[in-house]
């Protein structure tokens, strides 16, 4: 009989990097305990680049700690809650292992012992909404990762991965950022969406109000950069206003207008539901896969480029290959679990 392997999903792989980080951050590990990380990381690389994030994560906001005055308090995130100490070693593996089964029961939140520091996640396929202590609100699509900071001062949303919704409370005393790769969005009183692919490809949409984008200060900047406030120390800003969607693809940067109809297509993912008009079938599928962790196989150059149009659930799978089907000149067919392969009919 032969051995069957089963690899680890991405939430199950998070869940494990969230409780090293937090061993690693409450204290200084035992060489038994060094030794059992190393070995975790080693195991499987996507070990390694969930556990770099997350580290990259506990870094940016030791550093707004830092920053922020000695007699400031943090504020409450999502609702006060009494608090409590950790006991040593032992409490704080517990409590994180804890916070690791409340993610893996799809709770999908757990809170940091950084005081007023929330990461929050959703697994392939979940999103989630949720009302900050301040009013403002925050739409989780599927497979995302935030770390959520607020102070009297400032607020402040590092998108590690995935995407996201905002509807912000307007407070000029204390600002609204959202770090998303490298760049830094800062609301003006809106509702925005932000989707982060990489550190250096990024959507954001507005769909009421205006934000402020600003990036880093490159060799020229990125291409569209020039019609943009510039400053040499602090790089390129750029506004952008309901019904603009700003794009940046590597270098380049891009600010287009987008109708209502547009608008209300990209945020449908909030209902549960995708909608296309006209999209390339290969297009359309690279962004269903992000609703699923089934393997999506296209094979033949001559189908990819069909359109596909239509509204479609992003819990069902099943039914979006029926339609497909229906539809297309395409076959749809599943030669073993968790694979399926689209093929020209």
């Amino acid at each position: 009989m032969s051995d069957i392997v089963r690899l680890k999903t991405q939430t199950q792989i998070d869940n494990e990097a969230a409780v090293w980080t937090w061993r690693l951050d409450s204290g200084s590990l035992s060489d038994t305990e060094r030794a059992g990380l190393d070995a975790w990381l080693r195991q499987d690389g996507r070990h390694r680049r969930t556990f770099d994030e997350l580290s990259r994560t506990w870094s940016a906001l030791d550093r707004l700690v830092e920053r922020a005055p000695a007699d400031v308090k943090i504020a409450p995130l999502v609702r006060p809650q009494r608090r409590r100490g950790f006991y040593g070693a032992k409490r704080s593996w517990q409590t994180a292992a804890a916070a690791a089964l409340v993610l893996s029961l799809g709770a999908a939140f757990w809170i940091a012992h950084r005081p007023g520091t929330q990461l929050m996640s959703t697994a392939v396929g979940q999103h989630r909404h949720v009302t900050l202590a301040d009013g403002s609100q925050l739409t989780l699509n599927t497979n995302t990762l935030v770390a959520i900071t607020l102070t009297p001062a400032r607020r402040d949303i590092y998108l590690r991965r995935g995407e996201a919704h905002f509807d912000v409370v307007h407070d000029t005393s204390r600002p609204f950022f959202v770090h998303a790769g490298d760049a830094v969005i800062r609301d003006v009183g809106t509702q925005f969406e932000v989707r982060l692919d990489s550190a250096r490809n990024i959507d954001v949409l507005v769909d009421e109000g205006q934000v402020e984008v600003r990036g880093p200060a490159t060799a020229g900047g990125p291409a569209g950069a020039e019609s943009a406030t510039a400053g040499a120390a602090d790089g390129w800003v750029r506004a952008v206003s309901a019904g603009e969607q700003l794009r940046i693809a590597g270098p380049d940067l891009e600010v287009m207008s987008v109708s209502p109809r547009q608008v209300a297509d990209d945020l449908a993912w909030r209902e549960g539901a995708l909608v296309f008009q006209g999209e390339p079938l290969s297009q359309a599928l690279t962004e269903v896969g992000r609703y699923t962790s089934t393997r999506i196989v296209l094979t033949g150059s001559d189908i990819a480029a069909l359109p596909i149009s239509g509204r479609f659930r992003t819990d069902d799978l099943p039914g979006f290959f029926q339609a497909l089907q229906a539809a297309l000149p395409v076959r749809v067919s599943y030669p073993e679990p968790g694979l399926v392969y689209i093929t020209p009919r």
